[in-house]
């Protein structure tokens, strides 16, 4: 791979800030105090980093979500932020739906190439790439005891995570373009892949109805 993709800090804390929040609403809905409000908001928040560098890229340094304070002063806002103010996020749940959008081909991207960095296999890259998108929300579910969404039919989410991962790797290591431009084209078919998803309702379908049963 030629160069590197940095997600802009910015645009990274914006992402996280927007994870985070859907971790207040949960903590919200369960009637949760304040400490599990924040836990639920960090693990959806930095959850899916967390995994990556945890669990599949160990050895390669410290990841910046421990290192960095701006990510944990992120959550506690969102913390801070979904406890006074929850009810009225609803309200504006198409700006948290664009930001959560960007943020998915961002760091489907950005898992992805830190993967190949790291020396994993293309499809393993790919892997890891989805799960630094998703994994937030999967850990999200599992603290709080609810059968995970990504295992559930619904919107396409996972699959949007998928294409934008599969992008990065097409452009960057067959086409040898280099990653920041290849980054942004995913986060481009990501956007738009998953805003086609919510306005027309695209829905994946179990299995069985597949399978004629």
């Amino acid at each position: 791979m030629p160069s590197a993709f940095a997600l802009p800090a910015l645009f990274d804390l914006g992402a996280t800030f927007a994870f985070a929040l859907t971790g207040t609403l949960v903590a919200l809905k369960r009637g949760y105090d304040i400490v599990g409000m924040f836990f639920l908001a960090l693990a959806s928040g930095i959850g899916g980093g967390l995994i990556r560098d945890g669990i599949f890229i160990q050895g390669t340094g410290t990841t910046p979500l421990l290192t960095d304070p701006r990510y944990i002063e992120v959550v506690a806002t969102a913390t801070l932020f979904g406890a006074l103010f929850g009810r009225q996020i609803k309200r504006f749940h198409r700006v948290v739906a664009v930001i959560d959008a960007l943020g998915l081909g961002a760091y489907a991207a950005f898992g992805t190439q830190k993967s190949l960095q790291a020396g994993l296999a293309v499809p393993a890259a790919i892997l890891v790439g989805v799960i630094n998108a998703a994994g937030g929300g999967l850990l999200r579910d599992v603290l709080t005891g609810e059968e995970p969404l990504v295992f559930k039919p619904g919107q396409f989410y996972v699959l949007t995570a998928v294409a934008g991962a599969v992008t990065f790797v097409f452009l960057t290591v067959q086409l040898e373009i280099a990653a920041t431009p290849a980054a942004f084209a995913a986060i481009a078919l990501t956007f738009v892949f998953r805003a086609l998803t919510i306005t027309f309702n695209w829905r994946t379908a179990p299995v069985s109805d597949l399978a004629g049963r």
